[in-house]
C-alpha cells in the first residue's frame, strides 16, 4: 500500500523567536492571546468553530494529542493496539483525573461519543463513514434522521465500549488511514458522564460547568469579552506547562487588538490587511497558512442558484487573484479548487498540484454565461442576495469585492445581506434562508475528505443542498477504498465532478498575518484540527 503524508504532520507552524523585546505587562508566566472571535461553547459534542476548539483544547486531552513539535502522539491513551485486520483499536489510558478529582475512564469515551450522535451535533457525522466509521454510528444516524428515537438500547450498538475503567475499545467498519489524528479532534474528546448529568442544560456554558483533565482549568470566562485559564497541578503532563496562566481576550477586531499589542496589554493578535503595511517590517510580525477555504455557497433550491450558467457566471467574474495579493496582502492566495494546496500529499505529490484547476477570470465569458442563464430563466435581469457576516474579517472585504466585481455584469443586480457569523450559520443557512453565502471551512483533518464531505447529500454543513448522483457515486468509491494512491486519484475524480457542476465557488485560501511577542516561544499552530496549543507555550 502507498504511503499518504498527511499536511497535519508536516506543515506545522511554531513560533520560537527568542527574545529581542520586552514582555508583555501581564508578566512572564502569562500569555494573554487575542481573537476577533468567541468562545461559543466548550461542550465538545456541540461546538463546531475554532475559537471554541482553542478553549477546549486547553483544558481538555482526548486519546491522542500533539507534542511541542505538533507531532501526534498518544494523551489519555497511554497507548494502543489495532488489530491484524484493522478494525478494532484497544486503548489503555492513563492514571489521570478530571479538576473534580474524579478519574479519567473510559465511559467518559463512551458516554461523549453516544451524546454528540443522541443530540445529533455537527460533527456527528464524523463518527459516520464520513469520518472514522465507527461501527454502528451510520445506522443510529440513519434511524435518527427517519424521525425515530435512539434509545439507550440503539447507542449501546455504537462500537465504542469500556472493557474497564483503563480500557476502551473502538471497533470500526473500515480502516482509517488517519484514525490517530481524528482521535485529536474535540468531538472526539471525554465528557465526565456524572457531571455533565448533574449540570443539565448548563453544561459547559460557563466557567463553573466546564471539568478540565488537560493542561489548563477554565478559571473565569465572559462571553465576548475574557476567559481566563490557569495552570492544572494535576495534569498527567504537567511539567510540559511553562506557563501558569492563559488569557484569552476575544471579540477584539483586528485595529484593537493590534493596538493593545502595542500598549502590551496582549502577546499575540491577528492583524488584517489594512494593518499590514505598518507592521511588516516589525520583528514581531509573522504570516502563515490558515488552512481555511473560503468559498460561496449556493442555494441550489433558489431558481438563480439552480442555473448552472448563472454559477458559473458568478465564478467567472472574480480575480481571485487581485483579491488575495492586492488587497488581503496577508499571505492569502486564490483558490484553484474547493480542496486547498498542502492539505493532502500522496507519494509526494499535492492534491491540487495533480488535480485540475476549476477557478479562472474572464469577464467577457462571465457575461456569455450570465447571458444564457438569463435566457434560460426567461428574465432580462435578477437580483441575487449575498449573505456574509459582519463580525467575521475578511468576510466585510470580501462581500464589498464580490458585490463590485459582479456589479460589473449586466443584467445582474446584487443585494447585500449583512448579519452576524452567528445568524448566518445556524439560523439563515441552517433554515435555507440564503441564496449566496459567503463562508469558509477549516480543515478537520489531513484528508481531502474534510472538504469533499461537506458536498455529500445529508452532511450537517451541505446547507446549499448539492446532490449529485454521480458524486455520491465516487465518495462511495472512495469510502471503499483502501489503497491510498487509488483513493488518492478517485478523490481527485470527485472534486472533479463537483467543481464541473458549480457545486460551490471557491474564492480564496486564506493567509494570516499575526503580531506575536518575540519572547514567545512554543506556540503550536496547525492548519488542519485545533488551530493553536497552548500547552508549551513559553515566555523567555
Amino acid at each position: 500500500m502507498k504511503k499518504i503524508l498527511w499536511l497535519g504532520i508536516c506543515c506545522i507552524l511554531m513560533f520560537s523567536m527568542v527574545g529581542c523585546s520586552k514582555s508583555g505587562k501581564n508578566g512572564g508566566k502569562t500569555f494573554t492571546f487575542a481573537s476577533e472571535l468567541d468562545i461559543n461553547t466548550m461542550d465538545s459534542t456541540v461546538s463546531d468553530d475554532g475559537m471554541s476548539f482553542n478553549a477546549m483544547h486547553a483544558v481538555i486531552d482526548g486519546l491522542m494529542g500533539l507534542d511541542k513539535d505538533g507531532k501526534i502522539v498518544p494523551a489519555i491513551a497511554k497507548s494502543y493496539k489495532l488489530s491484524d485486520d484493522k478494525l478494532v483499536y484497544t486503548y489503555t489510558l492513563r492514571d489521570t483525573k478530571w479538576s473534580n478529582g474524579d478519574k479519567v475512564t473510559a465511559d467518559d469515551f463512551v458516554y461523549a461519543w453516544q451524546r454528540i450522535i443522541k443530540n445529533a451535533g455537527n460533527y456527528a457525522y464524523m463518527f459516520g463513514s464520513d469520518g472514522a466509521a465507527i461501527a454502528g454510528a451510520d445506522a443510529l444516524m440513519e434511524k435518527q434522521a427517519s424521525g425515530k428515537d435512539l434509545t439507550q438500547k440503539d447507542m449501546d450498538t455504537l462500537g465504542v465500549k469500556a472493557i474497564d475503567d483503563h480500557t476502551l475499545e473502538v471497533k470500526v467498519e473500515r480502516p482509517c488511514s488517519y484514525f490517530d489524528e481524528l482521535m485529536t479532534f474535540p468531538c472526539y474528546y471525554p465528557i465526565n458522564r456524572k457531571f455533565a448529568e448533574e449540570k443539565g442544560d448548563s453544561y459547559a456554558k460557563k466557567a463553573d460547568t466546564v471539568l478540565s483533565n488537560g493542561a489548563f482549568k477554565l478559571k473565569s470566562w465572559e462571553l465576548g469579552t475574557k476567559a481566563v485559564f490557569e495552570k492544572n497541578p494535576d495534569y498527567w503532563n504537567k511539567d510540559a506547562v511553562k506557563i501558569d496562566k492563559l488569557v484569552m481576550l476575544l471579540v477584539q477586531d483586528p485595529k484593537t487588538a493590534a493596538a493593545n499589542f502595542d500598549a502590551k496589554n496582549n502577546d499575540f493578535a491577528v492583524i488584517n490587511s489594512s494593518l499590514v503595511d505598518k507592521y511588516k517590517n516589525k520583528p514581531e510580525y509573522q504570516t502563515y497558512s490558515e488552512g481555511y477555504l473560503f468559498y460561496l455557497q449556493l442555494n441550489m433550491n433558489k431558481d438563480t442558484m439552480a442555473n448552472a450558467n448563472v454559477r458559473k457566471a458568478l465564478s467567472l467574474a472574480i480575480n481571485r487573484k487581485d483579491f488575495a495579493e492586492n488587497v488581503l496582502k496577508d499571505g492569502s492566495k486564490e483558490a484553484k479548487g474547493f480542496v486547498p494546496s498542502g492539505l493532502c500529499i500522496n507519494d509526494g505529490t499535492d492534491f491540487r498540484k495533480k488535480a485540475k484547476d476549476f477557478t479562472s477570470f474572464d469577464l467577457a465569458k462571465a457575461q456569455e454565461a450570465l447571458d444564457a442563464g438569463l435566457k434560460e430563466l426567461g428574465k432580462d435581469s435578477i437580483t441575487i442576495q449575498l449573505l456574509y457576516g459582519t463580525d467575521e474579517s475578511p468576510m466585510d472585504q470580501m462581500a464589498t469585492y464580490l458585490q463590485n466585481a459582479f456589479s460589473k455584469l449586466k443584467g445582474l443586480k446584487i443585494e447585500m445581506v449583512a448579519t452576524t457569523k452567528k445568524d448566518r450559520i445556524y439560523n439563515k443557512q441552517k433554515n435555507r434562508e440564503f441564496e449566496v453565502a459567503l463562508t469558509r471551512w477549516g480543515p478537520d483533518y489531513g484528508d481531502a475528505t474534510t472538504y469533499l464531505n461537506l458536498m455529500l447529500k445529508g452532511n450537517a454543513n451541505n446547507y446549499g443542498d448539492y446532490n449529485s448522483e454521480a458524486y455520491m457515486s465516487k465518495m462511495d468509491e472512495v469510502k471503499k477504498t483502501e489503497d491510498a494512491g487509488e483513493r488518492f486519484n478517485k478523490m481527485i475524480e470527485a472534486e472533479e465532478i463537483a467543481m464541473n457542476d458549480g457545486a460551490n465557488i471557491p474564492v480564496f485560501e486564506k493567509g494570516s498575518s499575526v503580531l506575536i511577542r518575540t519572547n514567545v516561544k512554543n506556540l503550536v499552530h496547525r492548519p488542519v484540527g485545533v488551530p493553536y496549543t497552548f500547552n508549551y507555550v513559553e515566555m523567555k
